[in-house]
């Protein structure tokens, strides 16, 4: 079958879809794993943080295997990871595992979401750049969150009742079918397109000339930079607030084994993240630039958040959570589009690594603070803290918005021309 850009985004839709469905299986569910295991909420917070620590320390290795073996070994590599590792994740559970042993499960399966990170995104742009996509890459970045919403409705929902049907244990299980699956439909449809790998110099020196490479036209350039910083904050209170927001349900409910009740709110959020989707290009039309897209989501979400904090009832909190999950998925298409017009292919799927390595180090901090937090004061301070926290973001992202005009060069048409029609 020929090779068109229609047929690469359907494939990378598609993938979207199955990827989200398999991982969302257990997100209605996977905090109560640990507090089952008599953790507390310091304590599997910080498992969380390892997985976060994890996450941050190998995505600049799993992106240069992107960048030199290709994006499908990477993909794979990923699928074959995570299938083994959440079977292990069920095994942790299983066994009653302390803390330290989850500590080191998280670690692991962070290694596995690493292999996804940047290389599916490269994937799709450098081989619409070589079949010479004259569309848009927010509409295929929005698009993308509406069959992220899709995935994470029928997964999270799934998986909460499959959990209230039977054990918390069973979704895991149905997971690793997913991800087993997921790998197989990779392996069929997925080949490189627009990209050839380059391997002549060795592995290891690969790496480090992309990794070399990446920091320059990543880390080094003004307007990438404070983009990637002010993702920080952002990134390390998603994380608290998506991991701990179903205990502060349940006990907003009164009744710690609702667990439909947090498949139903995982529904409504993944719903408001499809919504979010459809209204990204609405969302985006109303500012003249990328960067003021995010700084206004981060506003935005900062105040839903304190919101979520002091509010007292469960459809009020569920309502403030599907609003913070819509802008969210509003304003990320503007920031893939951002970031993948600034980046040369050859270190694409490392940078966007780069970019994940430094949003994860947020969460790495964030998530075992917030948790000290809500054990000395409760889980409604943390939120709010959360919400006044993404605030310190904003200087940043600031002088963002000061240097994406100066990026505009005749080479990068797409980051520097204003959204507005």
């Amino acid at each position: 079958m020929a090779v068109t850009s229609r047929r690469v985004r359907h494939i990378y839709l598609s993938l979207v879809l199955l990827n989200t469905l398999a991982v969302t299986f257990i997100w209605g569910i996977n905090s109560l794993l640990l507090f089952e295991a008599g953790l507390s909420n310091t304590k599997a917070l910080l498992a969380n943080a390892c997985f976060t620590l994890g996450y941050a320390v190998f995505e600049i290795p799993t992106g240069s295997i992107a960048d030199t073996w290709g994006r499908r070994v990477s993909y794979l590599l990923g699928g074959c990871t995570l299938t083994v590792t959440t079977l292990l994740y069920w095994l942790a559970w299983r066994l009653h595992a302390g803390v330290w042993a989850w500590a080191a499960v998280s670690v692991v399966l962070a290694i596995g979401f690493t292999f996804f990170s940047g290389a599916t995104e490269a994937w799709l742009v450098d081989a619409l750049h070589f079949l010479r996509y004259e569309g848009r890459l927010e509409q295929v970045f929005a698009r993308a969150q509406i069959a992220t919403g899709i995935g994470t409705l029928a997964g999270s929902l799934g998986g909460a009742y499959v959990a209230q049907a039977t054990d918390v244990g069973v979704p895991l299980l149905i997971r690793a079918g997913l991800l087993l699956m997921l790998t197989v439909v990779a392996w069929r449809v997925m080949h490189d397109v627009g990209f050839t790998p380059r391997r002549a110099a060795g592995p290891l020196r690969d790496v480090r000339r992309v990794l070399t490479e990446s920091v320059r036209h990543g880390w080094g350039r003004p307007a990438v930079r404070w983009v990637m910083l002010g993702a920080v904050l952002a990134a390390g209170t998603g994380y608290y607030v998506a991991f701990t927001m179903k205990p502060h349900l349940l006990l907003l409910a009164g009744d710690p084994h609702a667990y439909g009740l947090l498949g139903i709110a995982a529904a409504v959020n993944a719903a408001a993240q499809t919504v979010g989707g459809l209204l990204a290009m609405a969302f985006q039309s109303l500012f003249r630039w990328r960067t003021s897209v995010i700084i206004a989501g981060v506003l935005l979400n900062g105040a839903l958040l304190v919101g979520f904090g002091l509010a007292g009832a469960v459809p009020l909190a569920m309502a403030l959570l599907a609003c913070y999950s819509m802008v969210s998925a509003a304003v990320l298409p503007s920031r893939q589009a951002y970031l993948n017009g600034l980046l040369p292919s050859g270190q694409r799927a490392t940078v966007l690594s780069f970019d994940s390595l430094v949003s994860s180090s947020g969460g790495v901090v964030m998530q075992p603070g917030l948790g000290r937090v809500a054990d000395v004061w409760g889980y409604p301070q943390s939120f709010v803290l959360s919400g006044v926290l993404q605030a310190l973001a904003l200087p940043v992202l600031f002088l963002a918005r000061r240097h994406e005009v100066a990026a505009a060069t005749p080479e990068e048409p797409a980051v520097v021309v204003p959204q507005r029609r």
